[in-house]
């Protein structure tokens, strides 16, 4: 059967392209022979769920490897202590049932507490300590250490018998010099296991329950709760836990290499190392979003009618209709995202002010909506900064604000009724674009004050472009040049390149300053013509648009 690239599941060498993970997992196995507890928690879709098997796997020779999976427990395993360790022993067994070398009577025990041998005293409630006392044994008379890994415990994270678990393996880590326990710890999730907070609200009290209906007693129960609530929100009993700081992401190199694996199978000729390089600068390496790309140029470029033969999907060109296809399709990825906006206002104004203000934000884990961006995954450290984590999701993350705006927007209704005087031959004129924009823009809001323009310009521009170039072409913000006063979007329709810089114009020496910058941008992306979209507020401007010869490269620049 011939490979594919696969989104969803785990990925299996044999029947996937996929990248290397010797490194990654030599890494994690000094972790795991220092013996560390550690969590990995990663947003969605980023190849736990991968390493975890390919890690069992890789530790089997020197370990006894016991890997686990909550997804395979059900709600009613949550539900009391006894069933917690009937619905855990039940997992193990399925694991080990096969094994050889397991001491017997560690594996009788895993079937009695699993309900699946009768016991001397049939419905006793097991208790976490007879599961604990359990693993001690076996950790002392096992042939090889044991290592417990188990992945999706966010199933289990708002759950009183869970957080009491982790206190028993804590308490076990603790004294384990005196008391034989696991050798490590691995538990995976998207939640930061260490920063669990407990949610489980205490009882009222019968006395506060019955009242709770009347008078000044339902504030007594009111505040009760409350009070109750805030002294349960407490840290985690997972602080012993190790740092995990293995890198998770792509590489260029790593994405190579599986490209390489793909060449010799299809022969494409295909500049393996420079569509690495896009691929990586659209993605940043977010697993999902490499493997989707490669699935997208592999199995529907081809199917869009524009290229012929499978040399011109894996091209420059090929690649930017598969962002496109991707960027229009709602996988359960981009719905993860918009969800965890709209579940958390905070974090959606920080979203917000990072994509259309150009504010700087500082990166730091103990600010609790930086730690929640990070944690989802949409936002990275750079150089001590918090910026949207890759290409693909500052993208979606601008369609769906500015998607928001549709029904409200003058301009986004002037783009719909102008898009197609914009299109000649099946190449954009953006410098028609920008006449338009300055023309539509001055009618509308030409009497707007400095304030409302700086914070509003950029984004109107991009409610105007978007009916110009849906379902054809897509824009982003380069990110290394977003700041209050400049923002370099980047076009990309029909194979080919638009560089437009949004500034803010500071007068006439900051704007010299910002054509160099833009002609020297224009050499990274090896285009002789640039577009220069400034905002000026000096009473005095000229509006309209003209042309700037700057060696052998012209500039287009159009000011409001």
């Amino acid at each position: 059967m011939p490979k594919t690239f696969n989104v969803t599941g785990a990925c299996n060498p044999v029947r996937h392209y996929m990248v290397d993970l010797e490194s990654r997992l030599k890494e994690i196995k000094k972790m795991v022979d220092a013996g560390d507890y550690f969590s990995i928690n990663r947003a969605r879709q980023y190849g736990k769920t991968t390493t975890l098997r390919a890690l069992a796997k890789y530790l089997e020779n020197d370990y006894v490897v016991i890997s686990l999976d909550f997804q395979k427990m059900s709600t009613a395993d949550f539900a009391s202590e006894s069933d917690f360790v009937n619905g855990l022993a039940r997992e193990v067994y399925r694991v080990i049932r096969r094994m050889t070398g397991i001491p017997n009577e560690s594996f009788q025990k895993i079937k009695q507490l699993a309900g699946i041998e009768q016991i001397e005293q049939p419905g006793r409630a097991f208790k976490l300590g007879d599961l604990f006392f359990c693993f001690s044994d076996w950790c002392e008379f096992s042939d090889k250490p044991l290592v417990l890994i188990i992945d999706e415990v966010d199933t289990a994270s708002n759950n009183q018998v869970f957080l009491d678990f982790l206190a028993q393996l804590r308490a076990y880590y603790l004294d384990r010099d005196t008391m034989p326990t696991f050798q490590s710890v691995i538990l995976a999730g998207l939640y930061d296991i260490r920063n669990l907070k407990r949610k489980i609200r205490k009882e009222t009290p019968p006395h506060l329950r019955s009242e709770a209906a009347c008078g000044s007693d339902a504030k007594i129960a009111s505040r009760f709760r409350a009070a109750a609530d805030s002294e349960h929100k407490q840290n985690s009993p997972w602080n012993i836990a190790a740092k995990f700081d293995v890198g998770m992401s792509f590489s260029k190199e790593d994405i190579a290499g599986m490209l390489r694996q793909y060449e010799m199978d299809h022969h494409t000729g295909m500049d393996v190392n420079g569509i690495a390089e896009l691929i990586f600068g659209y993605t940043s390496g977010y697993p999902f979003l490499v493997s989707r790309l490669c699935k997208l140029m592999d199995e529907k470029v081809a199917e869009t009618g524009a290229f012929q033969t499978i040399s011109d999907v894996w091209t420059q060109s090929g690649f930017l209709e598969a962002v496109k296809l991707l960027l229009n399709e709602s996988n359960a990825l981009f719905q993860s995202l918009t969800g965890k906006v709209r579940d958390y206002p905070m974090l959606r104004t920080t979203l917000y002010e990072l994509l259309f203000t150009g504010k700087q934000v500082q990166y730091n884990e103990l600010n609790e909506y930086i730690e929640i961006a990070a944690m989802f995954g949409f936002v990275k450290n750079a150089n001590g900064s918090a910026v949207i984590s890759n290409r693909i999701f500052e993208t979606v993350l601008y369609n769906w604000f500015i998607s928001e705006e549709y029904m409200d927007s003058k301009m986004y209704d002037v783009g719909v009724q102008e898009k197609n005087r914009f299109v000649a031959g099946g190449h954009l004129n953006i410098r028609l674009v920008l006449e338009r924009f300055v023309e539509s823009f001055n009618y509308f809001y030409g009497d707007q004050d400095a304030i409302f323009l700086e914070d509003v310009g950029r984004r109107y521009f991009m409610l105007y472009l978007k009916p110009i170039i849906n379902g054809v072409g897509n824009c982003y913000v380069e990110a290394e040049t977003r700041n209050r006063e400049r923002t370099d979007l980047v076009i990309d329709y029909r194979g080919e390149q638009f560089i437009i810089e949004l500034k803010i114009w500071r007068g006439n020496a900051y704007n010299q300053r910002g054509e160099d910058q833009l002609a020297d941008y224009l050499d990274y992306f090896h285009l002789k013509k640039g577009y220069m979209l400034s905002f000026c507020f000096n009473k005095n401007k000229q509006i309209g648009i003209k042309d700037i010869v700057l060696g052998d490269k012209t500039l287009v620049e159009a000011v409001v």
